[in-house]
């Protein structure tokens, strides 16, 4: 395990990377001193304007892949992901959906599913081989505070990164006496497009916040939750009685 927190972070690849908090964490690793990304992500000129700007700004060498996780991505044969070799694995690739459609229409909730938990399967079992686990690494994925708790407003969201979080976990275990380090991050509400007008602005934080938390702590493995106080929130809320806790 030891092995791992020697491994300095100099190449990452990074799916989902046009979220707020994946641009953040990546400038956060530039600044640090990586200096290989590799950028996968559905919307390909927010790419390219990451790219560029770690480009510019810290002289790094940047490819890029395009990808949509709603659609089929075959396990085997030309389909695979190809995920190559990097120091870290980074996954924020995820959506809140239309949540209000999905309580009556299947296909957005399985949209929300494919967008937070099955469309990250065959990313996550490509990197996830026995050779690169018994090998010094690193893989973050997001999850969310959502998981811990069924809420009436985001079911479905909640329900899909509860089954990524297990899906974590368990790798995380298997990598127990690895070098490779499994890190799970509940993240409570950051100041993004995706949460405005959804979470009361004193409990958001900034994206660049949560990833200078990650960098002073690079070598963290287990599930954790940012910003900390988060787990004293959701600690609180498990306690409630089910009644007053869905109406939060």
């Amino acid at each position: 395990m030891g092995q791992a927190a020697r491994t300095p972070i100099r190449s990452s690849f990074v799916l989902g990377s046009t979220s707020e908090i994946a641009k953040a964490i990546c400038h956060e690793l530039a600044r640090c001193g990586c200096r290989q990304f590799h950028l996968i992500a559905r919307n390909q000129a927010g790419n390219e304007q990451l790219a560029e700007q770690l480009r510019n700004h810290y002289g790094a060498v940047v490819t890029q892949e395009q990808t949509d996780l709603l659609t089929d991505v075959a396990l085997d044969g030309p389909g695979k992901p190809q995920v190559g070799n990097y120091d870290l694995y980074l996954i924020t690739a995820g959506s809140l959906g239309d949540l209000e459609l999905a309580r009556n229409d299947a296909t957005e909730a399985l949209r929300i599913t494919a967008a937070n938990y099955s469309g990250l399967l065959p990313w996550l079992t490509a990197i996830a081989t026995p050779e690169r686990l018994s090998g010094p690494g690193r893989l973050w994925v997001f999850s969310s505070v959502a998981a811990d708790l069924g809420r009436p407003s985001n079911y479905h969201y909640g329900a899909a990164k509860a089954a990524l979080t297990a899906f974590c976990e368990g790798l995380q275990l298997r990598c127990q006496r690895k070098p490779f380090a499994v890190r799970t991050i509940k993240a409570g509400f950051m100041a993004t497009s995706m949460t405005i007008g959804k979470a009361p602005k004193v409990l958001c934080v900034s994206p660049q916040s949560v990833a200078r938390d990650l960098l002073r702590r690079p070598n963290r493995r287990g599930i954790e939750y940012l910003p900390w106080w988060w787990a004293q929130i959701m600690w609180f809320i498990r306690l409630l009685p089910a009644p007053f806790a869905s109406r939060l």
